[in-house]
């Protein structure tokens, strides 16, 4: 759905919307952040950086936060512009719950740069994705 045909917003108004909802996601506040994506923003949303929602939930450890954007349609291996996985910033940050719910949802272990096996191995996380 393009949010510049939901409700007649403006670009600026679509641009604040979008940053209302990264800073959602970064906070973790679950609740309020699918109550956007219900409302029409794209689950798939990307700030300036390329960062989705869900990037943004994982790298700062809110399991519940991802797996509810996962719930509403949330691809788990779109990356942001510097080519990181939402499951190699988990790993990075040490957030083990959250690796756990984007494995659930069949997570590529081998894209994006670095690759999640490979920042597993270099954070020594390996043990994360065995299995």
């Amino acid at each position: 759905m393009d949010m510049h045909n939901s409700g007649g917003l403006t670009p600026e108004q679509t641009e604040r919307v979008v940053a209302i909802a990264m800073d959602l996601a970064r906070e973790g506040d679950t609740g309020q952040l699918v109550e956007f994506v219900t409302h029409g923003l794209p689950v798939d949303v990307r700030d300036p950086a390329g960062n989705t929602l869900l990037m943004l939930a994982a790298y700062h450890g809110h399991a519940a936060t991802v797996a509810a954007l996962v719930r509403h349609g949330a691809d788990p291996d779109l990356r942001n512009d510097r080519d990181q996985s939402p499951l190699a910033g988990a790993l990075f940050k040490g957030a083990d719950d959250v690796v756990a719910v984007l494995r659930e949802a069949g997570a590529d272990l081998d894209a994006g740069t670095p690759t999640a096996r490979a920042a597993a191995a270099m954070f020594g996380r390996a043990h994360l994705l065995a299995g």
